[in-house]
């Protein structure tokens, strides 16, 4: 016997005459006939009107059942957003927010693809680095080598990162908003970067090498200072490496110091 908890089910529409399933819904009892009376100017009732114009009935059948109502919730919607503009269905659901966008398959999403996390970068100032271009045009940047390419390419908008200028302290507190490309493609207030008056006069050596270009990701500063007004303390709590890019998700301290410093909720901007 079912128990009246798992009376649910979710079942499909299919069209007779190319056996495509153009709608789904959850429900229980009669529920899954109750679309053939439906006179709402949708495109699920369009699609019913026309079969039976052809003198035929849609196919209804049932594809899970002895369900929780939380299960078929989760069951409908996967089926929907499988089949997305392919469906007739209008309601996204609960659940909704659990799915990936539609049509996004070709690139990676924040919270699917990777987790926005609070990262330490390394100003490294030099022949091809400054940190007044970085805050003037909004980015930051290093290669000339594979091991510093790699650790750009390691950011993902949304990112947090908190910049540190080696002998000053950290100097900076932004999100990155584009991941990393080579220099020679940045274009930034529709110029491109290296046609910009930079400071840094080295930034486009190696421009057409993907091994040794400089890599920039464009990043919305929240909070910055200028190089003499970095923050910084001599506590061995405080995080610091010669590393482009790192980690700061185990380093509490750090953040802390950070949020305190530059007056922002860095945990909360993350997210």
């Amino acid at each position: 016997m079912t128990n009246i908890k798992n009376n649910y089910y979710v079942y499909a529409y299919i069209d007779p005459r190319n056996f495509e399933e153009f709608y789904y819904g959850k429900g229980k009892g009669s529920r899954k006939d109750a679309h053939l009376f439906d006179t709402a100017d949708t495109e699920k009732v369009r699609r019913i009107n026309a079969i039976k114009k052809e003198g035929l009935e849609p196919i209804i059948r049932v594809l899970a059942r002895n369900l929780t109502e939380a299960e078929s919730f989760l069951i409908e919607k996967t089926l929907i957003w499988k089949l997305g503009k392919l469906t007739t269905n209008i309601a996204t659901g609960n659940y909704a927010e659990n799915f990936r966008p539609q049509n996004t398959m070709h690139k990676k999403i924040s919270g699917f693809d990777y987790q926005s996390g609070i990262y330490y970068y390394n100003v490294g100032e030099g022949e091809t680095r400054n940190w007044d271009d970085y805050v003037r045009y909004g980015f930051i940047s290093a290669g000339q080598a594979t091991r510093y390419r790699d650790a750009m390419l390691g950011f993902n908008p949304g990112d947090i990162i908190a910049a540190y200028l080696k002998g000053k302290g950290y100097v900076g507190i932004g999100r990155v908003t584009e991941p990393a490309q080579m220099i020679g493609k940045v274009v930034i207030n529709s110029k491109p970067l290296l046609m910009q008056d930079l400071i840094s006069q080295g930034m486009g050596k190696n421009h057409d090498n993907p091994e040794s270009s400089e890599f920039v990701c464009l990043v919305d500063w929240l909070k910055t200072v200028p190089r003499e007004q970095a923050k910084f303390t001599r506590s061995p709590k405080l995080f610091t490496t010669t590393h482009v890019r790192a980690s700061l998700d185990g380093q509490p301290q750090t953040i802390e110091f950070l949020e305190s410093e530059f007056e922002l909720n860095i945990k909360g901007a993350a997210e």
